[in-house]
């Protein structure tokens, strides 16, 4: 992720335009000496997952879903970085971060598991090690003067 003009990449060839994604700046905390107190270096990157055009709708559907929990009341998703003391760097670990989430989150899910029946000798080995188990209970009893 070199350049930051243009479109962010999804998955596939879905991406995002520019013109959805809303970057507000502030003054982050953490490590920067004197430059720290006079620069905007946290990136808080913000996009409207509910009002965008940009995704398809089954994608949109599955991230709104699977991302309830992370988005605004107005199903807006934000993603703060303020780890750099560039506000460039930090600009782009919220990209790739937002990039990451909706790649995740719009995933088809998984297919699903097909029941097999259990291997034959699983089974008589399982049944041996209860036979097992069984006499070894059973010599316990009676005799031995622990009564």
């Amino acid at each position: 992720m070199a350049h930051m003009s243009g479109p962010l990449p999804i998955r596939g060839a879905v991406s995002l335009p520019e013109s959805e994604l809303r970057w507000r700046f502030s003054r982050s905390s953490g490590p920067g000496g004197q430059h720290v107190n006079t620069s905007d270096s946290q990136a808080e990157l913000r996009f409207d997952l509910a009002a965008s055009t940009a995704l398809p709708e089954v994608w949109k559907e599955r991230a709104l879903t699977r991302l309830a929990g992370r988005l605004t009341d107005e199903g807006v998703l934000v993603v703060r970085a303020s780890e750099h003391r560039s506000q460039w760097r930090n600009r782009e670990t919220a990209a790739r971060r937002l990039a990451e989430l909706l790649a995740e989150a719009t995933a088809p899910p998984p297919r699903p598991r097909r029941p097999k029946k259990p291997p034959r000798a699983l089974k008589e080995r399982r049944l041996r090690e209860k036979r097992h188990r069984s006499e070894v209970k059973k010599g316990r009893s009676g005799r031995g003067g622990w009564d």
